[in-house]
């Protein structure tokens, strides 16, 4: 039986990014394992908006940390033909006069309290900067200039091969069966390409964490929650890439929109999704219903998309906790299992960080930031990260 001082299950943007840095800070036996090809799964649906807006300060700081790597990809990689795809828009985010204004004005002070730079913007100077939307209800306007979007499949691949220049070992097409513990030790793992020893696993399966729990026998509190996204195209109106990404707390559904190229732009919601039985990454169905519901939200604030056409969507597949945040590090009670799962959403924005703190904590490293708020034993305290929002993507 082949031996591994780490082994990491999933090849997602967020186990790539563990891979990098456990390269990264000496480890030099490590193998990744997914059951398909990186960043193929969940991180292939992603959006890849860049934002450091949260309403729970923690993650406005693994944010922050994750932006600078961003910002600085291919160095920060070590291969001059790394890249993130970044586009630098900016983000803005608007609230009316209703239940949200108060919770906007708060999370916008404990991002400038946190160091963020951040603009307050009156209608018209929201307007220059997007010149589509309609303003007359905004009665609070947060402006990143520094945020964006990127490509999360590329964000997955370049951790990937850079983690592969520094000897880590990824195999993809290799399901695990389970996690093998005895006393309470993580011992080996048992796959579809067979078996190997280790003492270390690093868990980053997403969706499919209930795997984990039966392996484990414990309790790992997430459901995998279907959202649709919409590419909608509009003759009269471009969305051009240098609009701000925007995010809309005024509407019903919270939702959140970004440049798609010419006349398309991407929308979906931030609220609760469909719940799923069980997890998939299977395209599934977007109703009519949904469709028009969301296009009136649209029309509400950008008038020139009210007939609008749909050019292209798809359907992407949260991990989402209770409380709509991860749970990172330590699994109580099992040495040798360090997980990160449950990102409900955000897992591409925060992934940098969240690789490199992994990676320290299986490491016996210290981490960056406190795991202590992120800890599986908050569902159990009620210690729980709620956003300031109520349910959905902007925790």
């Amino acid at each position: 039986m082949n031996s591994y001082d780490v082994v990491v299950i999933g090849a997602g943007v967020i186990g790539s990014s563990v891979a990098f840095h456990l390269a990264k800070f000496g480890a030099k036996n490590v193998l990744v394992l997914d059951r398909g090809s990186v960043g193929a799964g969940t991180t292939s649906q992603s959006s890849g908006i860049l934002r450091t807006h949260y309403s729970v300060k923690e993650n406005v700081e693994l944010a922050r940390r994750s932006w600078s790597i961003f910002n600085d990809f291919a160095q920060y990689l070590g291969d001059e033909e790394a890249s993130c795809g970044l586009v630098k828009c900016g983000y803005m985010i608007v609230a009316a006069d209703d239940d949200k204004l108060e919770p906007l004005r708060a999370s916008l002070k404990q991002q400038q309290d946190q160091g963020i730079p951040l603009e307050l913007l009156n209608q018209q100077q929201a307007k220059e900067l997007l010149p589509i939307a309609q303003f007359e209800d905004a009665a609070l306007v947060g402006y990143e200039p520094e945020a964006g979007f990127a490509d999360a499949y590329l964000v997955a691949t370049s951790f990937a091969r850079a983690a592969r220049r520094g000897g880590v070992i990824i195999r993809e097409n290799a399901e695990v069966n389970k996690v093998i513990i005895e006393n309470n030790k993580v011992v080996g793992i048992s796959t579809s390409i067979g078996d190997f020893a280790t003492s270390m696993v690093i868990s980053t399966q997403n969706i499919w964490t209930p795997e984990l729990a039966v392996w484990t026998r414990r309790a790992l509190p997430v459901v995998p929650e279907r959202h649709a996204v919409l590419a909608l195209e509009c003759m009269e109106a471009k969305y051009g890439y240098n609009m701000p990404v925007f995010k809309d707390l005024a509407s019903p559904g919270m939702l959140y929109y970004r440049s798609y190229g010419g006349n398309q732009m991407l929308v979906s919601e931030g609220v609760v999704g469909e719940k799923l039985n069980t997890a998939e990454v299977e395209q599934g169905d977007i109703p009519v219903d949904y469709i028009v519901d969301v296009g009136a939200q649209v029309a509400e604030r950008f008038p020139n998309y009210e007939t609008a056409g749909i050019a292209s969507s798809w359907t992407g597949v949260y991990d989402v906790t209770p409380d709509w945040n991860p749970v990172l590090g330590k699994l109580p009670g099992i040495e040798g299992l360090v997980v990160g799962y449950g990102f409900s959403g955000h897992g591409f924005k925060l992934s940098p960080t969240v690789g490199r703190v992994l990676a320290q904590e299986a490491l016996g490293l210290p981490t960056d930031v406190s795991l202590k708020p992120y800890s599986i034993e908050r569902f159990a305290t009620g210690e729980l990260l709620i956003g300031k929002y109520g349910l959905g993507a902007v925790s």
